[in-house]
């Protein structure tokens, strides 16, 4: 099995990262998704989340997504809180779902925040999607409809280009065309295939 950490800032296009290498046989555990379940309704988790903040809760009972964020968003006090409830719980059924996975497996964990929380030495290889800012706020701009001040301060609020380069082993270069990004994530499949036990790596 081979274990990778993937990451990258907002708007570098890790998604459509690891859409690829899903779709060439990799098992992806999507961390944003984990984040999702752990504090789904009657999950242990939103209560815990409601017990630390108060009534979060769509009427629906749902977790109030942009109640919780304008609590947490520039408090780091509350966001240390609610990461205290969150992480503990996306990393146990992470490692749940990497139990299940075959031994020869290339397992991805999508993790954004891989950096700011630590993460990279988990890893076997960090694969890093690196752009650069303005690219970043080109993309947040057009596809997200933020504002310029917006996606700056998104980006900011996130490690640095260097910093999460400095962790890399891999670095998947993302600034062109899907085309390119194909290719680059065609020609770094094999080598991912042969570390996990598939072998000597071969193209096709």
């Amino acid at each position: 099995m081979l274990r990778i950490g993937l990451t990258g800032g907002i708007g570098s296009g890790k998604s459509s990262v690891s859409s690829r290498l899903a779709a060439r046989g990799a098992v992806v555990i999507d961390s944003d998704v984990l984040a999702r379940e752990v504090v789904a309704r009657g999950t242990d988790g939103l209560a815990e989340v409601v017990a630390a903040f108060g009534d979060v809760l769509t009427a629906e009972g749902e977790l109030d997504r942009p109640a919780v964020g304008r609590i947490v968003f520039g408090d780091e006090v509350a966001r240390r809180k609610l990461e205290a409830i969150i992480h503990p719980r996306v990393r146990a059924r992470a490692a749940e779902i990497e139990s299940a996975a075959p031994g020869d497996a290339v397992v991805v964990h999508d993790i954004p925040l891989l950096v700011e929380t630590g993460q990279g030495g988990n890893f076997d290889l960090v694969l890093v999607v690196d752009v650069p800012q303005e690219v970043q706020v080109e993309r947040l701009t057009r596809d997200r409809g933020m504002t310029d001040a917006e996606a700056k301060a998104r980006i900011a609020s996130q490690a640095t280009r260097e910093q999460r380069l400095a962790v890399a082993d891999l670095v998947v270069e993302n600034s062109g065309s899907l085309d390119e990004l194909d290719a680059r994530i065609e020609e770094l499949w094999p080598g991912l295939l042969s570390r996990a036990g598939h072998g000597p790596a071969t193209k096709g």
